[in-house]
């Protein structure tokens, strides 16, 4: 269930009541009359069935209210209602599949920010990779793919394409396209110094390395295993269960591979900077293309099935 807390002005509080109450998975409404003070106005509150909410919050933005007042959305961890279960068994599907995409966009939205925390953590995530690579470590490489901030832009340009938002589109392609060239070039410099003070050898990274040479030999196999971490990724995201991504996360190599090609071009290692660049391309447009695809095929199955239940 979710708990929605809205504020209205006091002459549009029948019209929001009455909407609320004709829309099937609503329960517990309330009205707190004059409890707002800024802006002035009535709050209203209401619990609605996780499948319910995102045409509830369609129906909703269409009546205005943003503009004028305010909609806010939790997510409840417990509640004991017998009107609640009634109210989830009488909305049409799963709440576990239900897309709600207000909530969504929020989200991504944050998380695709070119911040300076982004950069401190794709930084530090490539950098503790480079140590990996060095060490021929799959330990550090997974804690490495664990701290990669990376899937929230990309989840954000994957929203932003299926949405047709322009601005969370842009924000999402200047965090990639910023924060990969910064953290590499950092992870670059990083590199040098490490190797200045005795703790990366050139010797190390040139012989052979079977736990971490597959960061920059990309085959087939990069593009279908980024392609399925996409659609994990997506999945989780729309279901609101977080915890997957930590397995989408330690399941690609982008940040690997962009740690790979900075201690490479630190070497002049060609080679190897052009395999790493490859396969961080390949990594990016496979969970893109996939997370687009997800999206897209969780729309259409919403919209036709909220016209069956119509």
């Amino acid at each position: 269930m979710l708990h929605l807390r809205m504020i209205t002005p006091p002459d549009r509080t029948d019209e929001i009541v009455e909407l609320l109450e004709r829309t099937i998975g609503v329960t517990h409404v309330a009205v707190l009359a004059r409890a707002a003070r800024h802006p002035q106005g009535d709050i209203v509150l209401c619990d609605v069935a996780r499948e319910a909410a995102d045409g509830l919050l369609e129906r909703l933005r269409a009546t205005g209210l943003p503009d004028v007042g305010s909609i806010s959305v939790d997510d409840v961890g417990l509640m004991l209602s017998r009107r609640a279960e009634e109210a989830e068994e009488a909305a049409p599907g799963d709440g576990a599949d239900a897309v709600v995409w207000e909530s969504l966009v929020e989200e991504t939205h944050e998380e695709s920010t070119l911040s300076v925390t982004f950069l401190a953590f794709l930084t530090v995530a490539t950098m503790l990779a480079a140590c990996g690579v060095i060490m021929d470590s799959a330990i550090l490489i997974v804690g490495a793919m664990v701290v990669g901030p990376e899937f929230g832009p990309l989840a954000g340009l994957c929203t932003a394409i299926v949405r047709r938002a322009p601005r969370l589109a842009w924000r999402s392609m200047t965090a990639l396209l910023v924060g990969f060239p910064v953290a590499m070039a950092l992870t670059c410099g990083f590199s040098v110094l490490m190797d200045t003070v005795g703790l990366f050898h050139e010797a190390k990274f040139l012989a052979d390395r079977p736990q971490t040479s597959f960061i920059w030999q990309p085959d087939a196999f990069s593009f279908v295993v980024a392609f399925l971490a996409g659609i994990a990724g997506i999945l989780s995201l729309t279901s609101a269960k977080s915890g997957a991504l930590i397995g989408v996360a330690i399941s690609v190599t982008t940040v690997p591979a962009a740690a790979n090609a900075a201690v490479a071009l630190s070497y002049g290692n060609w080679s190897e900077t052009r395999g790493s660049a490859v396969q961080l391309a390949l990594n990016l447009l496979g969970i893109i293309v996939a997370g687009t695809l997800t999206l897209a095929a969780q729309r259409v199955f919403w919209a036709q099935h909220r016209k069956s239940a119509a």
